[in-house]
């Protein structure tokens, strides 16, 4: 057993105050918020059961939380007004505010207008 594995093993919680378990080795029925998520469940307002650490050199570990399955509930379905209000603050990331067009993509926030609006000179270069 190497040093590192060593410090992320704490099953009991008596040296980081919840269990704790090495990158990969969390026991079945615990699952992280995305895997939650892709089961199609939520916490449901469940205290966080466990953490998994993955030590790395030079820095602090990388720290998932880890919640019970078994408490876990199931995601709220999307509503009719949810869904509107989601399409709407898409199209207007994708809208560029300099000529007004929907771009197709979502607007880079480094350059604040859409591409051909933020280098108009290499499109007549181009043709």
């Amino acid at each position: 057993m190497s040093f590192s594995y060593a410090k992320c093993f704490d099953p009991n919680g008596a040296r980081h105050g919840i269990p704790t378990f090495p990158w990969r080795c969390a026991p079945d029925g615990y699952a992280t918020l995305r895997q939650l998520r892709a089961r199609g469940l939520r916490p449901g307002g469940q205290p966080i059961a466990a953490q998994v650490l993955r030590p790395r050199y030079r820095r602090g570990p990388l720290v998932a939380y880890l919640y019970r399955i078994d408490q876990a509930k199931p995601v709220r379905p999307m509503t009719p007004a949810k869904r509107a209000a989601l399409a709407k603050a898409n199209t207007a990331r994708r809208t560029c505010p300099q000529c007004g067009t929907d771009a197709g993509y979502v607007i880079p926030a480094s350059l604040g207008v859409c591409v051909p609006c933020a280098f108009p000179d290499d499109e007549q270069r181009a043709a």
